[in-house]
């Protein structure tokens, strides 16, 4: 055997150390070449790490949340080599496996050959004695997100069984959730009572959860963001009655239900145009020069809920796009954040972001500022109630806007004078097409 020393890559971004997300390996594994062994996160999001060899593990470098330096060792293997050491040729076939093991001066010859009814083995001795070599079998990546990885570990289920809907077989949210649910022969389920009812047992010792990866990286931006940002908050009722019958409208002659519209493309695009007037907000705060920086292209955030925490990435040059492609644009970014297929320079550059509760929006929230913006804009839910319109009652949809900025760089009158003009062109939804 020989010693490899697996070390940690630049991840990009000019970081010089990285976080162990989580590992998918202990010491003594045998782990096959492009096995994914681990997660390191980045700033943006958890990235997975494959072995560049086929060995044993015999040392890692840390637990969950260790911090790694760039270029340090982040996996010793044992890895096959040398005249003392057997080389092994794996042959697949339909039935199962042929293994030929070649051993070296010092170690006999043995060959494994399997068989309908289990293998044989042929022994051909040397000096030392015969040996036996185990059978091998091929190795087969399963794809899937690092959140899919720890939730298949913590229930104990083999990823490998899980039939993946997603591109190249791809294991999904959807898929783990199913099999889960459904399982090869249904859900097993555990009832503990009897007669005179449940029985309770004492209570547990609280589980504690350490505070590692993106939910850190989450915590540390938000405390950062609410430390040394003034927030200034600003909600508005806007009647989005005419907006949604002109959606509904688009969708009715859109026969593909993946490509229709919600609400967001058309905020998004109000927003796009309200901020040639208020290009203030439309802006970010560069901290070590004390420089504000307006943006002439709206790079639109996103903010998006995951299986791993709140990612926001961010569709570019949304001030170039129709209603329809602002539309795509926003479900690719989503859908690849969820999946965790999203590059790292698609969760960066955000000039002002767009942050939906959807059907959960309640009344009322209050968005924290993405930093280095200045401003976010908060979607809470819509509802029918009943409105005076033009001095008779009327059952309109009516929704209300919650946004935050930044009070050191935008003033009040000309945050609530922005969301005023986003508020007339969504009640005029006519307005928000002209040039």
């Amino acid at each position: 055997m020989s010693e490899y020393i697996f070390k940690l890559p630049d991840l990009g971004e000019g970081m010089v150390e990285s976080e162990i997300g989580e590992w998918f390996i202990k010491v003594g594994d045998q782990v096959a070449e492009e096995d994914i062994v681990g997660t390191m996160m980045t700033d943006k999001a958890a990235v997975e790490l494959s072995s560049p060899i086929t060995g044993e593990v015999t040392q890692l470098a840390g637990k969950p949340g260790d911090m790694v330096a760039v270029g340090a060792a982040l996996i010793t293997f044992d890895v096959v080599g040398g005249p003392a050491s057997p080389k092994v040729a794996v042959v697949g076939g339909p039935a199962s496996p042929k293994v030929a093991v070649v051993g070296g001066p010092a170690s006999p010859k043995v060959a494994v050959v399997g068989g309908p009814s289990g293998p044989k083995v042929a022994v051909v001795g040397g000096p030392s004695g015969p040996k036996v070599a185990a059978e091998a079998a091929p190795t087969k990546r399963v794809m899937t997100s690092p959140a899919i990885r720890r939730r298949a570990k913590e229930a104990g289920v083999d990823l490998a069984s899980i039939p993946g809907t997603g591109p190249g077989g791809r294991v999904s949210r959807k898929d783990f959730d199913a099999y889960v649910v459904g399982g090869p022969s249904g859900p097993n389920i555990a009832v503990v009572g009897g007669p005179s009812g449940p029985n309770i047992a004492a209570e547990a010792a609280p589980t504690e959860i350490k505070v590692i990866g993106l939910r850190r990286i989450i915590a540390e931006r938000m405390s950062a963001a609410t430390r040394e940002i003034p927030h200034f908050t600003y909600v508005e009722e806007i009647d989005i009655t005419e907006v949604e019958s002109l959606r509904r409208h688009l969708n009715d002659k859109n026969p593909d239900n993946s490509q229709r519209l919600t609400p967001l493309p058309f905020l998004g695009l109000a927003l796009i145009r309200a901020l040639r007037e208020f290009p203030q907000c439309n802006a970010t705060y560069d901290k070590e020069r004390n420089v504000i920086l307006q943006h002439s292209a709206v790079h639109l955030g996103v903010a998006t809920q995951t299986q791993d925490g709140l990612k926001v990435p961010v569709v570019r040059h949304a001030e170039a796009m129709t209603v329809n492609e602002l539309a795509s644009e926003i479900r690719r970014v989503s859908e690849a954040a969820r999946n965790n297929s999203i590059t790292k320079s698609e969760l960066s550059g955000s000039t002002i972001t767009i942050t939906s509760l959807g059907k959960l929006g309640g009344i009322v929230s209050t968005p924290v500022i993405n930093m280095p913006e200045v401003g976010i804009i908060g979607v809470n839910r819509a509802i029918e109630k009943p409105v005076v319109l033009h001095g008779q009652i009327a059952v309109r949809t009516m929704m209300n806007l919650s946004s935050s900025f930044d009070h050191r760089f935008v003033d009040g009158y000309d945050a609530a004078a922005m969301i005023q003009r986003i508020r007339e062109m969504l009640e005029h939804p006519a307005t928000i097409f002209l040039p």
